[in-house]
C-alpha cells in the first residue's frame, strides 16, 4: 500500500508541473510570449501552492486518506480543463482572459500544494520512519518533475497540442483516485460515491481529449476570424494557416507572419535593395525566411548558384515545400535545386560552419522574446559578419519603424555597435503598416539601386527612392542603445512600443 501511495507522488508530481507548464506556455501563446508570462505565472502557482501546503493541516488526520481522493478528482478535472477552456475565453471573450488565467493557476496551485502534505500524512499514520517518509516522497516528487519537464517541451506539446496535454494529465489525476480508492477500499466508508465521482470526471475528460481538436480550432476560428485549413503546434513553435477567399495568412504563436494578397510587397522589399546591387553576387544566406517566399525572390536572379537557407522549424520548411497552396506561392522555392535548406538553429550554425557569404538575408520574426532577442544581438551580428564577404552586405527584417521606433533603431544602433555600416529604409505593407529594414555591409557607401533588373509586382524606381528617406515621424528617438545578451534591451523596447499601440 504505501508504495503505491509513493508512486501516486510520482504521478501527482508530474500532472502538478504539468499545468503550470501549460499555463505558462499558453499565456506566451496567447499574450506574447514574454518572460514575464513564465515568472508571473510560475510565482503565483508556487504562492498558491504554499497556501495548499496551509489548508491541509485543517484536514482531519482519518479524512486525510478520502480528501486526498477528492482533491485528485478536482485538480483532475479543473487542471484538465483549463488550458482548453483558456483557449475558448481567449477566443469569445477576451477582455477578462488574464483574471481566468490566474485564478485558475491560483486554484489549481492551492490543490496541488495539499497532495503532498496529505500523502505524507497517510503515510504517516502507517508508522513509517519519518527520515525514510520525508526522503521517498521528495525522491518520488521531483523525479517526477523531472519527467514531466523532458516529455513536455519533446514529446506532448508537439504531439498532442496544450490542450489534449491538460487533459491527459487530468485522466492521470483522476486515476490516482481510482487506484487509491480501490486499494484502500476498506478504509473508505463513502468508496462507492468517490467512485462514482471519479468515473464521471473521466467520462468528461475523456471526452473533453476527444473533441480538445475540434474545440480548439473552432476557438481559434473565433481568434483569426477566417477558415482555418492548417494548424499545428511544433516544438518550437504554433503554426497556422487561414484562409478567406484568395488570402493565405500564415500566423505563428498567434501573430500575423504574412498575408498572400500583399507579401510580395514585403518581400521584394527585403531583397531587391540588396541583391540589385551586388550583381556579381553567387553564394546568398537566408536566415529564418522558412516559408520560402524570399527565397523565391533571389532566384529571380541568374547570377545566383547556391541560396542556403537555415530555418529552426523543420515543420514550417516542410509545410512550405508540400502544401500545394503554399508551394504555388513561394513557386516552389524550397524544392528548387539552387536551394539548399537546413534545419538549426541559427546561431549553432553559423558557429559550427566557415563559409562565406555574397549576401545573407535576415528574415527573423519579430524580437518578441528572449530566445528571439539573442538573434538580433550584437555578439549574433559579430558572428554573423564572419560570414560575409568582403565586400558583400545583409539586409535584417527590423519591425516598423512608425509603430515600434525604438525597436527599430535600437537594431539600427546594434549592427552599428557589431561594426557594420548601416543603412535603414522602409515600406508600406498593408497588413502591417509602415515596416522597416536595414542593408548593413563591412564597407561604407552603399547606394540604393536605380533600377531592380528583374521582375516585380511592387518595386520601381520612384518606390525604391521613397523607401529610404524617412520622414519626421520615423527619425530616431534619443538615447537608443544597442542589444545586448546581458540586457536584451530591444526585447524592452519592442514590448512597450507595441503595447502602446494595440488595444
Amino acid at each position: 500500500m504505501d508504495r503505491l501511495l509513493i508512486l501516486s507522488v510520482f504521478v501527482v508530481a508530474s500532472c502538478g508541473l504539468a499545468y503550470e507548464l501549460i499555463a505558462g506556455a499558453l499565456a506566451s501563446y496567447l499574450l506574447g510570449d514574454s518572460i514575464l508570462q513564465f515568472s508571473s505565472i510560475i510565482g503565483a502557482y508556487l504562492f498558491a501552492m504554499g497556501i495548499g501546503s496551509h489548508l491541509s493541516q485543517y484536514v482531519k488526520d482519518e479524512d486525510s486518506l478520502a480528501r486526498f481522493i477528492d482533491i485528485e478528482l478536482l485538480v483532475g478535472l479543473i487542471g484538465g480543463l483549463a488550458a482548453l477552456a483558456l483557449f475558448l475565453v481567449f477566443s469569445w471573450l477576451a477582455a477578462p482572459f488574464r483574471t481566468v488565467l490566474y485564478a485558475l493557476v491560483l486554484i489549481i496551485g492551492t490543490l496541488v500544494g495539499m497532495e503532498i502534505p496529505l500523502v505524507m500524512r497517510v503515510l504517516n499514520q502507517r508508522q513509517a520512519e519519518f527520515r525514510e517518509l520525508v526522503s521517498r516522497v521528495l525522491t518520488f516528487d521531483y523525479l517526477g518533475a523531472l519527467a514531466v519537464s523532458l516529455l513536455f517541451p519533446l514529446v506532448l506539446a508537439p504531439k498532442l497540442g496544450l490542450a489534449r496535454t491538460g487533459l491527459l494529465f487530468g485522466i492521470c489525476n483522476v486515476g490516482v483516485a481510482i487506484w487509491t480508492a480501490y486499494a484502500f477500499r476498506r478504509e473508505l466508508p463513502g468508496l462507492r460515491a468517490q467512485l462514482t465521482r471519479a468515473f464521471v470526471v473521466l467520462a468528461v475528460l475523456i471526452a473533453g481529449f476527444a473533441v480538445a481538436d475540434r474545440l480548439v480550432q473552432w476557438s481559434e476560428k473565433g481568434l483569426f476570424g477566417d477558415e482555418i485549413i492548417h494548424a499545428e503546434t511544433t516544438p518550437y513553435q504554433r503554426l497556422v494557416i487561414t484562409r478567406w477567399h484568395d488570402d493565405l495568412r500564415l500566423h505563428i504563436n498567434g501573430n500575423l507572419q504574412f498575408s498572400s494578397r500583399d507579401e510580395f510587397r514585403y518581400h521584394e522589399a527585403l531583397v531587391h535593395p540588396l541583391m540589385a546591387t551586388l550583381p556579381w553576387a553567387k553564394r546568398v544566406l537566408v536566415l529564418g525566411g522558412g516559408d520560402g517566399l524570399a527565397a523565391r525572390e533571389l532566384l529571380k536572379y541568374k547570377n545566383i548558384e547556391s541560396v542556403t537557407l537555415v530555418d529552426l522549424d523543420p515543420a514550417m520548411t516542410t509545410l512550405f515545400a508540400k502544401a500545394p497552396a503554399l508551394t504555388a506561392l513561394n513557386q516552389g522555392a524550397l524544392k528548387n535545386p539552387r536551394v539548399h535548406v537546413v534545419n538549426d538553429d541559427a546561431g549553432r550554425w553559423l558557429e559550427n560552419h566557415d563559409q562565406v557569404y555574397d549576401a545573407v538575408i535576415v528574415d527573423f520574426p519579430d524580437p518578441s522574446n528572449f530566445a528571439l532577442g539573442k538573434l538580433y544581438s550584437v555578439p549574433f551580428y559579430r558572428l554573423l559578419k564572419r560570414h560575409v564577404a568582403e565586400h558583400g552586405a545583409i539586409v535584417v527584417q527590423s519591425t516598423s519603424p512608425y509603430f515600434a521606433p525604438r525597436s527599430f533603431w535600437c537594431i539600427d544602433a546594434t549592427l552599428k555597435d557589431a561594426g557594420f555600416h548601416t543603412r535603414p529604409y522602409h515600406t508600406y505593407v498593408p497588413s502591417f503598416g509602415e515596416w522597416g529594414f536595414i542593408i548593413a555591409g563591412a564597407q561604407p557607401g552603399y547606394a540604393p539601386p536605380e533600377s531592380i533588373p528583374v521582375p516585380t509586382r511592387y518595386l520601381n524606381p520612384a518606390a525604391i527612392r521613397l523607401m529610404f528617406d524617412f520622414p519626421p515621424d520615423m527619425q530616431p528617438p534619443p538615447g537608443i542603445e544597442p542589444n545586448r545578451l546581458n540586457t536584451q534591451s530591444l526585447v524592452h523596447y519592442f514590448e512597450q512600443d507595441w503595447r502602446n499601440v494595440q488595444r
